[in-house]
């Protein structure tokens, strides 16, 4: 029966896990589990529930011997992204974004294990195609143009499947490790005006080359090309499970605990660096604009496949403290140092037309664009409190603190991953003996900040999260 259990849960893992997340430190979720998420993101020295897998496996060790837990949970997240530059002024129309979660656990003498899917994070914005913001630009020789008039959004989510394990080497000593599955989906709709093209073809904040910016240049000319309003960038799907361009890689988690008494407990755990695949579609399109013989408009439209190149989660080192000076009061405390330097220095991609007549002088070729975006690693602090006001009934609350990782020169509106603090609370509440809920509340406070181009930009959220828990 419980192996059936299992089997069954892990089909439906795989089916609910694969939805967008819409992240908060950098990319990364605030907590994972209503319970860590209720208390600041800690989740080190104290028992998370199934939720270990994603925080720290060797805290299954906490389950009670003999049993096994199913685990239902849904996220809500609801970002709010505002920008404004010069006399306009825009908001994000992506703002609720719900994501769900389960996961099997069992505990047999020393060994805890089982398996779990939940998405661990990204980031995503929408100003649809009437955004005042993206409806001009510069061109490649200074000129006022207007854009393209299509739609603008980016969407990014990263999901994992989780095999924990730990496993009990003394009373008071757990080692744990989980092997994750890995998967990541992309959606753009981006235009760059030629100022910028242009500026990322001289080598200043990225690079464009291969074949077709070859092309592109040697039809530079008076009597050719002589300005370029802008080109947009399209690969994207209607599907809310997953983005057009996937990958598909693995990664492992490491961890320990340790009680010194039934007052104190540490805890530490290592995730380790994805190798995720390049992310790729063969449903893109890249589109040029501009002026030829300095009257003429032109436009060319090049349908291809697009690779995103070296998209990776970064290493993550997290370690905490949990003390009970009493049998109702538990306070955790963990700091997390996240290694965005070593995976988002760049955002690289490569699109490859179509060898068909309609990609005319282009069929065939490749423009390889890269934009800087240097994120610095990030520290993050979190604190959380948790109160037995009854025997069913507990109370938390919690907050975390962290720098935003994105440098100011290089911020992207459509990639706005500045939030900074957050400040959290909830519940949890025993139904009877064998099945429980939590919930957990987060508000991230606003952030702004002033990119390169002089664009305000400014990040909020409000999140929520609840779980149900059943013992077999």
């Amino acid at each position: 029966m419980i192996r059936k259990t299992a089997c069954s849960a892990i089909v439906l893992l795989v089916i609910a896990g694969s939805t967008p997340a819409f992240a908060t430190n950098g990319m990364n979720l605030e907590g994972y589990g209503a319970k860590s998420m209720a208390m600041g993101g800690t989740g080190m020295a104290y028992d998370t529930g199934n939720s270990a897998a994603m925080n720290n496996p060797a805290t299954l060790g906490f389950i009670r011997e003999g049993s096994s837990e199913i685990g239902i949970g849904v996220r809500g997240l609801h970002p709010d992204v505002r920008l404004s530059y010069g006399p306009y002024s825009d908001k994000s129309g992506s703002m609720a974004f719900y994501m769900p979660s389960l996961s099997y656990m069992r505990r047999d003498g020393r060994i805890s294990w089982g398996a779990a899917v939940l998405s661990q994070g990204g980031m995503g914005t929408d100003f649809g195609s009437d955004s005042p913001i993206f409806a001009g630009g510069r061109s490649l020789i200074g000129s006022m143009v207007s854009m393209s008039g299509e739609s603008i959004s980016t969407e990014v989510g990263v999901g994992r499947l989780m095999f924990p394990i730990a496993f009990h080497i003394t009373e008071s000593t757990t080692l744990g490790a989980s092997l994750d599955f890995v998967w990541a989906g992309m959606d753009l709709q981006m235009d760059m005006d030629g100022n910028h093209f242009g500026k990322m073809m001289a080598g200043l904040g990225g690079s464009v080359g291969g074949t077709m910016a070859g092309t592109l240049g040697s039809m530079m000319s008076p009597s050719g090309i002589t300005d370029i309003n802008y080109a947009r960038f399209n690969f994207s799907n209607d599907t809310p499970w997953t983005g057009e361009a996937k990958g598909y890689g693995a990664g492992f988690k490491l961890g320990f605990t340790h009680e010194f008494s039934k007052e104190v407990a540490i805890g530490a755990a290592y995730h380790s660096q994805t190798s995720i695949s390049d992310l790729e579609t063969s449903k893109a399109t890249i589109s040029f604009a501009g002026v030829m013989s300095s009257t003429t408009p032109f436009s060319q439209s090049l349908t291809g496949k697009i690779k995103v190149h070296d998209f990776e989660w970064p290493a993550t080192f997290a370690a905490g403290v949990a003390l009970r000076p009493s049998d109702r009061l538990m306070i955790a405390c963990d700091m997390k140092y996240i290694n965005w330097s070593a995976v988002m220095s760049k955002f690289s991609m490569s699109f490859t037309a179509d060898n068909v007549p309609s990609n005319g002088y282009f069929a065939g070729q490749t423009l390889d664009v890269t934009m800087k975006q240097n994120w610095e690693d990030q520290t993050v602090w979190s604190l959380g409190l948790q109160y037995m006001a009854t025997d069913r009934l507990a109370l938390r609350a919690g907050a975390s603190f962290a720098k935003n990782p994105v440098p100011d020169q290089y911020l992207n509106p459509l990639f706005p991953a500045i939030t900074e603090n957050h400040y959290t609370c909830g519940f949890g509440y025993r139904l009877n003996k064998v099945s429980s809920i939590a919930a957990a509340f987060t508000w991230a406070p606003e952030v702004k900040v002033a990119n390169g181009d002089g664009m305000t930009i400014s990040h909020s959220q409000i999140n929520w999260g609840l779980n149900y828990v059943h013992e077999l």
